[in-house]
């Protein structure tokens, strides 16, 4: 059996600081250690529906991680 060469990544289509850090974690070793393409779909499942795909490149996955954690965590909380 061949292996995969490429992957897409789905989620449900809302913001999640925690999907964001498994998006970026699967991307990364996607890209990085298995050499494969990555995709991703606008809009969650409708995305897919609509054949709404985008490539994702290690530049879309490098800010992921950053943005929720600046965000979620407030002056004062545990980081």
């Amino acid at each position: 059996m061949a292996k995969a060469k490429c992957i897409g990544i789905l989620t449900s289509g809302g913001d999640s600081h925690r999907m964001n850090a498994a998006i970026r974690g699967v991307g990364k070793a996607a890209l990085n250690y298995y050499g494969m393409e990555l995709i991703g779909f606008r809009d969650g499942f409708r995305g897919l529906a609509e054949d709404r795909r985008i490539p994702l490149e290690k530049t879309a996955l490098a800010g992921i991680y950053h943005w929720w954690h600046d965000s979620w965590h407030q002056p004062g909380q545990a980081a």
